[in-house]
């Protein structure tokens, strides 16, 4: 099947679907939620499954708030996060809504702007695909060893990465199936669903590619962008993805913000910033709320 991109009427009637990945934190997650409280925005909620729900079920109370109920064991750096994902799309195809685009967000993201600036900006870019990516064998290179040996992450087993060493130590480098080109850095994105039912219905028709994603290392961080990268879609992708993140020195992951970014993020002109922890300062997320108060 091939899904085609259509204009979006410029209205306020487009739907967005924010799909928050998170698993601990309930209160700094339902103040995420109160900022992206909007008539056009629904809030879906994948919960890793090791989390105790409890804690978290007095947001089911909250208007236009779903939790996705097919949860997934999260493991940092491995598949399952990729079938988190995955999982939740489903979910938010299934729920009836004609959403214009799916938000993904962690539950340490935060807005930046008013909730419907973003939604304007989406509604005057329909077609855009907002995500952040490299080219693995041009701009990327250290990625490559994430998709050329086999990595064992996702599994449960004793000694796997002793096991994992010295089979990549005997074995040929690894292929990406399909020719791919690969492409990726961030995970996270804001694309239209035509997008996102592309994905759905490219990852289903094409099993070699689920087995060897389920033995590369944080696949989440590019298999989205490089499906829609070699796809008709290309041409649409926006090599930025609205949020604004200062990365570690190693470039392994975004640095906590603190009340000392404050001035850099704001005037950024990014809509969202990443990440954020409540119990180390929450002064930077009232800076931030005193900021909306005012632009609103």
């Amino acid at each position: 099947m091939v899904w085609k991109l259509h204009k979006v009427a410029k209205s306020r009637g487009m739907k967005i679907a924010h799909l928050i990945l998170a698993h601990n934190k309930p209160q700094q997650l339902a103040r995420l939620i109160e900022k992206l409280k909007d008539m056009d925005s629904y809030i879906f909620i994948h919960l890793d499954k090791k989390t105790d729900m409890a804690p978290f079920e007095y947001l089911k109370e909250m208007p236009r708030v779903f939790f996705i109920t097919n949860r997934v064991k999260i493991i940092w750096g491995s598949y399952n996060m990729v079938e988190a994902t995955i999982n939740s799309f489903k979910e938010i195809t299934n729920a009836g809504i004609d959403f214009g685009f799916v938000n993904l967000l962690s539950g340490q993201d935060y807005p930046i702007k008013p909730i419907k600036a973003f939604i304007n900006y989406l509604d005057e870019h329909p077609n855009g695909i907002f995500m952040s990516y490299l080219g693995f064998e041009t701009e990327w290179q250290e990625a490559m060893s994430r998709i050329n040996q086999y990595h064992f992450t996702n599994y449960n087993i004793k000694g796997k990465y002793i096991a994992q060493r010295v089979i990549n130590k005997i074995s040929p480098l690894r292929i990406f199936p399909n020719s791919l080109i690969p492409v990726g850095r961030s995970q996270w994105f804001t694309i239209p669903m035509v997008c996102v039912n592309y994905i759905l219905d490219y990852w289903s028709g094409n099993k070699e590619l689920q087995k060897f994603i389920k033995l590369t290392w944080a696949p989440d961080e590019f298999i989205f962008q490089t499906i829609l990268y070699n796809s008709i879609y290309r041409t649409n992708m926006v090599n930025h993805n609205l949020r604004f993140m200062i990365w570690e020195p190693e470039g392994k992951s975004p640095l906590l913000l603190t009340s000392s970014n404050f001035e850099q993020m704001i005037n950024s002109g990014k809509y969202f910033a990443r990440k954020f922890d409540a119990d180390m300062d929450e002064n930077i997320l009232n800076q931030i709320d005193h900021h909306l108060a005012d632009n609103t």
